[in-house]
């Protein structure tokens, strides 16, 4: 019996641990919903619930975590080489701060939510950009805009802060190249997984 309770917990480690770490494809978003089924009901949600389409939201957290739940910012050096303090809060897929997060979590009403956990990741980007949009008049598609948003905070995209970063314009640039992709993935695998029951290949 203590074989069998034994084995029936390695596999669910297995699962638990299959189901929240990076994808093996991070480049095709088709490939990333076929390996994490459950990723793409999420998007899916996040998508229906606050009109952010899943290519903006997978393009993100591309960017943001390459998919890592529990990514982290490098941390500073003291003296040039002894590890120190963090450069910011940000955590998880998301990379949310603590303040956002705090926001997010009060107005949706929900105190079990992790920043870990790709749901809620994917719903807390949707929350942002829905706001975004609404605030900034940003077009959905348009993922350079909202990520400035989401980077520099909906102040400093107003004041236009990202002008004087060079860097970051290069960044934002490329979550858009990385959203088109990943639309143009989607639309030819959407209606496969959007069956109860599918094979995508």
């Amino acid at each position: 019996m203590k074989n069998i309770i034994s084995l029936f917990l390695s596999l669910f480690l297995i699962a638990a641990c299959a189901s929240s770490g990076p994808p093996k494809n991070s480049a095709d978003v088709c490939k990333i919903f076929k390996e994490k089924r459950s990723w793409y009901k999420a998007a899916k949600r996040t998508e229906d619930r606050w009109n952010i389409p899943v290519s903006v939201t997978m393009a993100i957290i591309k960017q943001e975590s390459s998919f890592i739940a529990a990514a982290k910012p490098p941390r500073t050096k003291l003296l040039g080489f002894i590890p120190w303090k963090r450069q910011s809060s940000a955590k998880g897929y998301a990379q949310a701060i603590d303040g956002t997060w705090e926001m997010y979590v009060n107005e949706r009403g929900k105190w079990f939510k992790s920043r870990n956990d790709f749901d809620d990741a994917v719903d807390f980007i949707g929350w942002y950009n829905a706001k975004s949009m609404k605030q900034l008049k940003i077009e959905k598609t348009n993922a350079r805009a909202l990520y400035l948003a989401y980077h520099e905070g909906r102040g400093g995209y107003k004041k236009g802060s990202y002008r004087n970063k060079p860097w970051l314009l290069g960044v934002a640039d490329k979550v858009q190249r990385q959203s088109n992709l990943y639309n143009s993935q989607y639309q030819k695998c959407k209606k496969k997984l959007g069956r109860r029951f599918f094979i995508l290949f």
